[in-house]
């Protein structure tokens, strides 16, 4: 399909308020001092100035509340520029007063494994009545379904080995590893989306091997899956198909867009893929990862963006919305995670990286008008009656996103560090000026996140949209007591509850405060991540077992859906068990996590990579 060329305008808000000129120039500066060279000495009356100064004050006072009244951003950064500067050389969300080190919360830390014995082994009695191996636990109804007819393939059971094996629970795992053995098929006439089973069951069993020890059950099982995918890359482009049949080992497009592949599912296979191709000596698999991120280096958007869909036979990026959250997130996080994955010895994903990150600086960071929170909007195109595309900025942000605030601060210490190795909380000084900017976004991104769980639940919703002056609506909700700069669009009192009001058990917040944690020992992060954990404990959880979604997060009591998603195993509960354990535990700097939390380790590559 040939495209007509297009032009893209930008339209940015304004990014803040104009400083004003403050001092005197030189030249006024000499021309005060030839006038009053001659002029003789006086004496100052100082009870007439007294009397001045108790006239003027009162008007002087009313000056000031009327400054701050129309402009609150002002005195929200001074106290923010004070409280995050109690020690003039550490970072922006950090502190030496609030470090604690990077011991284990044992209280805390025992509490989430209690947790996550109370969500597997609901799942594992359901199953043990039924068939162990469902794809999905309905918490609920206590039943599990398959995401085919022809079967499933473990989601659950192989998503949730390594956090049973992190925390040490020893006779789960022995049962899960058992039906992995015993049960584990993918011989499926079926067809499965060709991410998903990358992220959760190639990275799980791939995952399993290295904290086994190297078990061989796990690497065998991850081969055969493996090789049941490699037919999705078969295209034009070399962008997989976002379905496979594992059975009949065939890609399979999307019924409803054909020609398209989303952005973020196909540039985030690449961690599993060259792992195993590390491992068993094949160069396939690491060939056709590669190939995608040459096919996305090839067709940069003229902004260093990626919009959210590509066409699988030319390669091309296609007018869509350009976002951190559904389908863009984890083309950034892997572009990172790339290059971290291989010892950082392929320049080529660095390069991609930090171009990635000043264009998201640049066009997609936003400031909020009134409390000053950091979010990312959401770039839509749009065409005049000429035909002309623009792209139109829109105050929205999902939940998906919240896991860039983590992201942008760990990258901010390897592209952005002038000193190996940094300090715990890093020092200012040991920053570039790009890894100063991406520190503190991702300090303010993950205060914002945090800032999103004001709800009654004290959980996240989906989707925050944000206020801008032009909407007209901040008298009216700064009076009716909710969040002055973020809302959620379409949940009224009385009205059935909107998607975006969902918390569906997510990770990304705690993914973002488990990284700051570990880069800054500040309690901050592990307080804020408690408050988390205890919300879903309050409104997530079924007394009978497992742990709902919930329908919206600004209603108490909660009301539950029957539906306990596979990612509150394999991610939420981990990244809480990882923030209150000892940092010895899966260091940043020996392992780096897929996007399904999976930990897979750090290596150099000893087949050529890399291209340019």
């Amino acid at each position: 399909m040939v495209r007509a060329p297009y032009t893209v305008t930008l339209i940015m808000p304004d990014e803040g308020l104009r400083k004003r000129k403050t001092g005197t120039s030189k030249s006024e500066k000499q021309s005060v001092q030839n006038e009053t060279a001659d002029e003789p000495e006086f004496d100052i009356d100082s009870a007439a100035l007294l009397q001045y100064l108790k006239i003027l004050w009162i008007p002087l006072v009313l000056c000031f509340a009327v400054f701050v009244y129309f402009n609150p951003s002002t005195l929200s950064d001074i106290a923010n520029f004070w409280i995050d500067s109690e020690d003039w050389q550490t970072s922006p969300g950090s502190s030496t007063k609030s470090f604690v080190g990077l011991s284990a919360d044992v209280e805390k830390r025992d509490a989430v494994v209690e947790a996550f014995k109370h969500a597997w082994r609901a799942y594992e009695l359901m199953v043990e009545r039924d068939a162990m191996g469902n794809d999905e636990y309905h918490p609920i109804s206590h039943k599990g379904t398959n995401l085919t007819k022809a079967g499933g393939i473990g989601y659950t059971v192989i998503d949730s080995i390594d956090t049973m094996l992190i925390m040490g629970l020893e006779d789960d795992y022995a049962r899960a590893r058992k039906w992995v053995e015993t049960s584990l098929s993918f011989d499926r006439d079926a067809s499965f989306n060709t991410f998903e089973t990358t992220i959760r069951v190639l990275g799980g069993l791939l995952s399993a091997y290295e904290l086994t020890g190297h078990d061989k059950l796990y690497i065998d099982r991850a081969i055969d899956l493996a090789d049941r995918i490699l037919p999705a890359f078969d295209t034009n482009s070399g962008l997989p198909l976002p379905n496979i049949n594992l059975g009949k080992r065939e890609g399979v497009p999307d019924a409803d867009l054909p020609y398209l592949v989303s952005t973020a599912e196909v540039s985030t296979l690449q961690l599993e893929l060259r792992y195993l191709s590390h491992l068993t000596d094949e160069d396939i698999y690491w060939e056709k990862a590669e190939s995608v991120m040459k096919t996305i280096k090839e067709h940069r958007m003229p902004h260093g963006l990626a919009s959210i869909y590509m066409h699988v036979d030319t390669g091309e990026f296609v007018p869509s919305a350009i976002r951190l959250g559904s389908r863009g997130d984890s083309y950034y996080e892997y572009l990172l995670k790339q290059y971290i994955q291989t010892n950082q010895t392929e320049a080529v994903y660095r390069e991609m990286y930090d171009d990635a990150m000043a264009a998201v600086n640049e066009h997609l960071i936003t400031k909020s008008p009134y409390t000053r929170m950091t979010y990312t909007s959401e770039l839509v195109p749009e065409r005049n009656s000429g035909g002309q595309l623009s792209w139109r900025l829109t105050p929205k942000q999902d939940h998906l996103v919240c896991f860039f605030g983590g992201s942008l601060m760990l990258g901010a210490t390897i592209t952005g560090a002038s000193t190996i190795p940094m300090s715990i909380p890093p020092r200012q000084s040991e920053f570039t000026d790009h890894g100063k900017r991406d520190w503190k976004n991702g300090a303010e991104l993950i205060k914002t996140c945090v800032d999103t769980h004001d709800t009654l639940t004290g959980l996240s919703p989906e989707i925050a949209h944000f206020r801008i002056p032009s909407d007209g609506m901040f008298d009216i909700f700064s009076q009716s007591g909710v969040p002055a700069d973020w809302y959620i669009k379409g949940a009224r009192p009385g009205v059935e509850a909107p998607y975006d009001a969902r918390y569906i058990l997510r990770p990304e917040t705690v993914e973002s405060l488990f990284l700051a944690f570990r880069l800054t020992g500040d309690i901050r992060y592990r307080d804020w991540g408690w408050n988390i954990f205890q919300s879903i404990e309050k409104h997530c959880k079924v007394d009978t077992g497992g742990y709902a979604s919930i329908m919206n997060v600004d209603e108490v009591p909660s009301r539950k859906e029957d539906k306990m998603e596979t990612f509150l195993m394999s991610e939420t509960l981990k990244y809480l068990f990882l923030l209150f354990e000892d940092a010895s535990v899966l260091p940043l700097d020996k392992y780096v996590f897929n996007t399904e939390a999976h930990p897979l380790p750090i290596f150099t590559p000893h087949i050529r990579t890399g291209f340019s």
